[in-house]
């Protein structure tokens, strides 16, 4: 049951400090945003199963080289990414195609980009991003590269 006092309220009546503070930790908690100290328990638990769904889902199809990576402290826009290969144009599509497929089922929604040329099809479900390379174009951005040398800050590390 919900305390019938507005917020922040205690025996002395609500301070600006606490009806903002929890004004914000509902919006956080609403919105899936970090909060001080790191994500909520429930956003990481909802990362995690995301995380998996995907990783099955790719496993499911055969997808070649899964890489997960990290994003938390690097980036804002999603906790983790996923990279993985398929064989051909038509392999990952049908990667791309099911993995979308079963994201919706599982009440996850996600964007898909690239699914028409397929070389490259990036999907995005929020907290975990998938990329779905054909091998060549995989190698030539070297993206997994990229991430996994960038420093916690999120910030290019300075050249020597």
């Amino acid at each position: 049951m919900r305390d019938p006092r507005p917020l922040g309220a205690g025996a002395a009546g609500p301070t600006e400090e606490s009806v903002l503070s929890e004004n914000f930790a509902a919006s956080a908690e609403a919105t899936h945003f970090p909060v001080a100290g790191g994500f909520r328990d429930g956003d990481r638990s909802r990362s995690r199963e995301l995380h998996s769904l995907i990783l099955e889902s790719l496993d499911e199809d055969g997808a070649l080289e899964v890489v997960s990576i990290d994003l938390r402290g690097k980036s804002s826009e999603a906790d983790m990414m996923v990279v993985a290969s398929g064989r051909s144009t038509r392999h990952v599509a049908s990667i791309a195609d099911k993995l979308v497929e079963r994201l919706k089922e599982a009440g996850h929604p996600s964007r898909a980009e690239g699914r028409q040329a397929a070389d490259w099809v990036l999907i995005d479900a929020g907290d975990v991003i998938a990329h779905i390379f054909r091998p060549e174009v995989r190698e030539f951005y070297q993206i997994e590269e990229m991430w996994q040398s960038m420093p916690a800050s999120g910030k290019p590390a300075a050249l020597p």
